[in-house]
């Protein structure tokens, strides 16, 4: 077996040291793309900063008195636990909107799910209340 001294040691590892960094590459890297890909990903910003729910579709799942609201908001949380709904009011009735749909597929396949419950229930799009 062969012995080296620490001095033999310490100048091999300087020397390996000192050969990596020689065999370094250093470079530049230029990227080409298209300058429509830029303008695409603002527009998708500006449309992302003013999506708000209105523009997102809802079920209708009730249309009527005010205890009547309240008991299918209670019966639709039964069996629809994993989507939210809220009270409506719309002189003179009470209404239950349920979901919060980006697409109209998704409202789709909701829909069918909750027409074994609610027979009556529809997809719509609410309309905006903000005032620009």
């Amino acid at each position: 077996m062969l012995h080296l001294s620490s001095k033999s040691k310490a100048f091999i590892i300087l020397f390996f040291m000192i050969s990596v960094s020689c065999f370094a590459q250093q470079g530049q890297v230029n990227i080409n793309q298209d300058y429509k890909i830029d303008n695409l990903l603002n527009v998708k910003k500006q449309l992302n900063k003013t999506e708000n729910s209105s523009d997102r579709y809802k079920i209708q799942i009730y249309n009527g008195n005010r205890s009547g609201a309240y008991a299918a908001q209670k019966e639709f949380h039964e069996f629809f636990s994993d989507w939210k709904s809220r009270i409506e009011y719309e002189s003179p009735n009470f209404k239950i909107w349920a979901g919060n749909f980006r697409t109209r597929l998704e409202a789709d396949r909701a829909l069918k799910r909750i027409k074994k419950e609610f027979p009556s229930a529809f997809i719509f799009k609410p309309k905006s209340t903000i005032t620009n």
